[in-house]
């Protein structure tokens, strides 16, 4: 068992006195089996007049903070702290039926993930389909666990990581031409491609601790949110794949929202009255730490 401790701070300075509309924060990380939320704080200032909770259709928590008045800053910041257990079998206990790629799903199942198959962006040049394509045998059967795997790896080792600062996820299209990406881009590239392959995926949302070189590589993806996927597969529920740091589940991933749309999964979002050239910038520090 591991215990991570995560401070998320975002702030916004304004050039003259603004009004915030409400703001829409997704930063409470899920709890599950292999995740357990042992303490949280969120602490906003200015203090909204309300800060109202809810689940959103994919069972994450979100926070919405209304306001009153004028200010020329605004700060947000989420702590909190989870024990993480890594998975003895990362790969899940797939059912013999999914075992061999291609499977079907079963009529019951296919209601509750068909949205997760739906493609998201066009394939102009068909680039994705035969990327994808690539990690099938032709003329054969593949092991269903090794095409995701290699397709983990091949992103990892075939792709240049960048941090990129602008909002929004680049189509897949456009990172295979690049060869470069953000964590966000080259999970939106993962999803893309399994359901290019009949395969239901979805966004997944949160943080990466990096436990340091004595633990192994360092972890791309730290000091700012981390994404990745998430692949369902018939008996083994939905398995994390992390295809910027070639990861197949993990207990340094902290999952905090997941999503059919990656904008779907956004830690914050919000807008205030005024002008565009009110806005004069926004910091985002993400600190990550192990408790001894």
């Amino acid at each position: 068992m591991t215990i991570l401790s995560v401070r998320h701070l975002t702030s916004y300075r304004y050039a003259r006195p603004v009004e915030l509309c409400e703001h829409r924060m997704m930063l409470r990380p899920r709890d599950g089996h292999d995740q357990r939320l042992v303490e949280s704080a969120l602490v906003i200032e200015p203090r909204p007049t309300r800060i109202r909770w809810l689940y959103d259709a994919f069972d994450n928590c979100v926070a919405l903070a209304t306001f009153a008045g004028s200010t020329t800053s605004l700060s947000v910041e989420s702590r909190f702290t989870v024990e993480r257990t890594e998975d003895e079998q990362p790969g899940g206990e797939i059912d013999p039926r999914a075992q061999t790629y291609p499977f079907a799903y079963l009529p019951e199942e296919l209601p509750d993930v068909s949205r997760s198959i739906e493609r998201l962006w066009g394939d102009p040049g068909g680039d994705l389909d035969r990327w994808a394509a690539q990690f099938v045998t032709a003329g054969g059967a593949t092991r269903t666990s090794h095409l995701l795997m290699t397709m983990t790896y091949a992103i990892k080792e075939g792709f240049a990581y960048e941090r990129r600062e602008e909002a929004g996820v680049q189509p897949p299209w456009l990172t295979l031409d690049r060869r470069k990406g953000s964590c966000r881009d080259f999970a939106a590239l993962m999803m893309e491609a399994a359901r290019a392959l009949g395969i239901a995926a979805r966004f997944v949302s949160g943080y990466i601790h990096d436990p340091g070189v004595d633990d192994g590589p360092a972890r791309l993806g730290g000091g700012a949110t981390h994404a990745w996927v998430q692949v369902y597969l018939p008996g083994a529920g939905w398995l994390e794949f992390d295809p910027t740091n070639g990861l197949i589940g993990g207990r340094d991933l902290i999952r905090v929202a997941v999503a059919r749309v990656p904008a779907q999964a956004a830690p914050l979002t919000g807008a205030y009255y005024g002008s565009r050239d009110d806005e004069l910038g926004m910091d985002v520090s993400v600190e990550v730490t192990q408790r001894k």
